[in-house]
């Protein structure tokens, strides 16, 4: 029987009342809110976010001043390689020797040729702009799948470093495609393709070797994951990943080669150095120094060791569960939410990086994007309201930001690094 008039005029006030009710939740205090401090809500967010640093990095690119630092000795380095010399004691810059290994080279020589033998710098800005884009879209979709930390506090932390910008479009340092290939690693390896994040995370490596802070935690994660044979078999593709990309060097002349892009006992040059500015220059260069860094690192591994390998072993039972059920789910289109196992992966690698980032013998400006990215979920592993981490948050992009470096904002970073450390102790009992 059809609908009569008076029927069809209901349905229609029904669909319009239920359309209007829909809509009014959108615009509601209550949703504006949940899009600030529900972790569930941070596509919304992420997408806002990611759309606005486009645009940032583009008037940052047109109306801020270039910097020359390193870009001009990077491309005379590989400029060096271009022309046929393969010996790492012959291959050098303005500012010294190559110091990086073979991955490097390749990077910048594909920059060297696109922007026209390194001379077309604001093109090499817009890629570099393209990379900072990358990496933020990659440390999105973790903190997507953690959802442990509230969308204002990546919101706040993105919309007020100007230090991460300049890194990377103004500076166009390597640690920023260095910790870009890191970050697909660390999303490869939550999806379970261990070979590929492996491939990845070496040549992350084979740019710049401060990503072998992770390498602990990653080995942990390995064992429990992959068992020993699984480990070894890593292992190789990381090694073997090293050796193709250093096997022209290493067959040239192979003690410069190691010597100089894996020197870990070069000295840096005090006037640069962000985090130890308090300390006087004889003990700054001193190897006892260096030595009780080094001792205090190894320390602190030995005391987060017992926690990281009960999170990883959670973590690689999670996901033998997760790949039992997600046939059944897919067949019946229901999604379950596997944040917790991404937690248990993530705070372990963030953790080992943080640690070896706090016990650095010297960190310079470009080093901050070592840690950048995983400072709010690290705060937010931490048992501190959340006024407390945002302070913490807030100093350490102040001391950062601070040039040159001083006795108080050294002091201040690390202060601010113990207390992460020691927020992350008290919680590394606790359920995440």
């Amino acid at each position: 029987m059809a609908p009569n008039k008076k029927q069809r005029s209901w349905s229609i006030i029904d669909t319009v009342s239920r359309f209007k009710s829909k809509i009014g939740r959108y615009f509601s205090w209550k949703f504006a809110k949940s899009l600030l401090v529900d972790p569930r809500q941070f596509p919304v967010v992420a997408v806002a976010l990611f759309i606005a640093e486009i645009i940032v990095n583009i008037l940052v690119i047109q109306n801020v001043k270039y910097t020359e630092i390193d870009w001009i000795a990077y491309m005379q380095e590989v400029e060096g390689v271009v022309n046929g010399t393969l010996d790492y004691s012959k291959l050098k810059g303005d500012t010294g020797p190559l110091v990086y290994p073979g991955g490097f080279v390749y990077f910048f020589g594909a920059l060297y040729y696109i922007t026209d033998h390194g001379t077309n710098v604001r093109l090499a800005q817009y890629i570099f702009a393209g990379f900072y884009l990358m990496l933020l879209g990659l440390v999105f979709v973790i903190y997507n799948k953690t959802k442990k930390v509230p969308p204002y506090a990546v919101l706040i932390a993105c919309c007020t470093s100007y230090r991460i910008h300049s890194i990377f479009v103004l500076r166009m340092f390597n640690d920023g495609i260095s910790v870009l290939l890191l970050y697909i690693a660390l999303n490869l390896f939550l999806e379970n393709r261990w070979n590929l994040g492996s491939i990845a995370f070496s040549l992350a490596v084979s740019v710049k070797m401060n990503i072998l802070l992770y390498a602990p935690a990653l080995l942990v994660s390995y064992y429990y994951s992959l068992g020993v044979k699984g480990t070894v078999v890593q292992l190789l593709i990381c090694g073997s990943i090293q050796l193709i990309v250093g096997l022209p060097f290493l067959i040239t002349n192979p003690i410069a080669y190691v010597k100089g892009s894996f020197d870990i006992g070069r000295i840096f040059l005090y006037q640069w150095t962000v985090n130890w500015r308090f300390l006087p220059e004889t003990i700054f260069i001193s190897r006892y120094f260096h030595a009780a860094l080094l001792v205090l690192h190894l320390l602190l591994i030995v005391i987060f060791l017992s926690s990281w390998k009960t999170y990883l072993r959670s973590f690689s039972t999670l996901k033998t569960i997760e790949n039992d059920v997600k046939p059944q789910l897919k067949k019946k289109k229901e999604h379950l939410s596997m944040s917790t196992s991404s937690q248990l992966f993530i705070l372990p690698l963030f953790t080992c990086n943080f640690i070896g980032v706090a016990c650095s013998r010297s960190l310079h400006y470009q080093f901050y994007v070592w840690y950048f990215h995983s400072l709010p979920y690290l705060l937010w592993s931490t048992p501190y309201s959340d006024t407390w981490k945002l302070i913490i948050m807030g100093v350490i992009e102040l001391c950062w930001n601070t040039f040159p470096s001083s006795v108080l904002s050294s002091g201040a970073l690390h202060i601010s690094h113990i207390a992460i450390i020691y927020g992350l102790y008290k919680a590394k009992y606790k359920k995440m």
